[in-house]
């Protein structure tokens, strides 16, 4: 394949990577009878979904998203307290057309953050851009970028992105500056942006993380404008892997060696 004599043209065209296909596709056409324009365009189709994959790849990078948290890896039937329906319906991703937010609540372990990412996961598929951080991780993100006088540069990213998602607001107290730039990214995304929250605090809670009720009070009141709230609840999914692999396992007794026991497990 690398020194297939069509591929000095195709990387002149950058279209190297056609040449992975060329044959097959030469084979097929040849077996299916299939004219020259239906060859070709069984090439460039190749060539396009080639292009998808890697700009998609790239742009999950860039997101901060994982692609192994999807809706189809969600174990729905661990989270009987979800709203399934809702869930695929927002996975559609009308609600960043809109210009709404997802507020996503529930104790640790229930599935908020992997809910959240599949939805961003389903964004990026949409080409809608995308950026996903922990809440602490993003404010000092923002804090190290004021520092480095890169802070303008950084804000205008993240004002740009049409679904900005911010995992586990609340679990760590956010300072004074912390709350500012949360604040003003919040005011200055509403209406124009699409925010995903997620939270194992109370929404009444939400205020006191702020620090400041005021500032609390006016960007909660933006944020929840236009949301669309998602309330998990349930035992957590890990402590109930942990049990299970507890209630698997047998001890050794003083007369075995632990490998030996180990051996009988897994046969």
């Amino acid at each position: 394949m690398i020194s297939h004599p069509l591929l000095p043209k195709l990387r002149q065209l950058k279209l190297s990577a056609m040449v992975l296909t060329l044959d097959v596709r030469a084979a097929q056409a040849t077996q299916r009878q299939l004219t020259p324009l239906e060859f070709l365009a069984l090439l460039l189709d190749d060539e396009l979904e080639r292009r998808d994959q890697t700009r998609l790849a790239r742009h999950l990078a860039q997101s901060g998203c994982d692609s192994q948290k999807s809706l189809a890896h969600f174990d729905f039937s661990a989270a009987p307290g979800i709203n399934r329906t809702l869930v695929q319906e927002l996975a559609m991703c009308a609600f960043i057309a809109h210009h709404e937010n997802i507020l996503i609540c529930g104790p640790t372990g229930v599935g908020k953050s992997h809910v959240a990412n599949a939805i961003a996961c389903e964004a990026l598929k949409r080409d809608f851009r995308v950026l996903s951080r922990s809440t602490q991780r993003f404010l000092a993100d923002l804090h190290a970028a004021r520092a480095s006088a890169s802070y303008s540069r950084m804000l205008a990213k993240v004002l740009a992105v049409d679904l900005l998602v911010l995992d586990d607001f609340g679990l760590q107290p956010i300072p004074p500056q912390g709350a500012q730039d949360l604040y003003q990214i919040i005011s200055e995304r509403y209406e124009h942006r699409s925010m995903i929250i997620t939270s194992n605090r109370a929404f009444e809670e939400w205020t006191d993380v702020f620090g400041d009720t005021l500032l609390a009070s006016a960007a909660l009141d933006r944020l929840t404008h236009h949301a669309h709230t998602l309330i998990i609840r349930g035992p957590s999914y890990r402590q109930r892997g942990r049990k299970k692999e507890s209630a698997g396992y047998v001890p050794a007794s003083p007369t075995e060696h632990p490998s030996e026991v180990m051996s009988e497990q897994t046969t």
